[in-house]
């Protein structure tokens, strides 16, 4: 199941979540199991494993953060991952009450709207109360390894 579903290639976000505006109280984890739900109303959803710490943080703060890397951000993805260590690198940017990762191209503030039991996971959907993004490459997931994602041609998108 891993080796097939790792050939579904996806970005790397860092989720986050405090009790309060203090990095003591900050826990984050890499997770790349996220996806936007719905445009209206704005939702997202990461599936958190339930043997994780994070699921049970997410569940009492009511809020998480999400922060999309970009792809320069490799050895912070493995520090929240629980690999190299390098807290030095960790910087947090405070966006309504939510700790996100500064660098970061994409950082959305959410509030739990509902959690679901999946398996051995929780899938925790999010209601996006705020979202900041900037131009650049994102960190890209593919085959259990990190990799570079070559933009060609306009950036534009299909117009809508």
């Amino acid at each position: 199941m891993r080796k097939a579903l790792g050939r579904f290639a996806s970005g790397v976000t860092i989720v986050t979540t405090a009790e309060s505006e203090s990095e003591d109280n900050v826990h984050g984890m890499t997770a790349n199991a996220f996806t936007s739900v719905s445009l209206d109303p704005p939702l997202v959803l990461v599936s958190i494993s339930t043997r994780a710490r994070m699921d049970t943080k997410i569940a009492e703060t009511g809020r998480y953060g999400v922060s999309i890397l970009a792809g320069d951000q490799e050895p912070l993805s493995l520090h929240f991952a629980g690999g190299t260590q390098q807290p030095d690198l960790v910087r947090f940017v405070w966006r309504t009450g939510v700790p996100l990762l500064e660098g970061a191209l994409v950082h959305l503030a959410c509030t739990v709207i509902d959690s679901h039991p999946a398996g051995d996971h929780t899938l925790h959907v999010g209601r996006v109360d705020q979202l900041w993004y900037d131009d650049g490459r994102p960190l890209v997931f593919y085959t259990g390894s990190f990799r570079a994602l070559e933009l060609q041609g306009r950036d534009d998108g299909w117009g809508f």
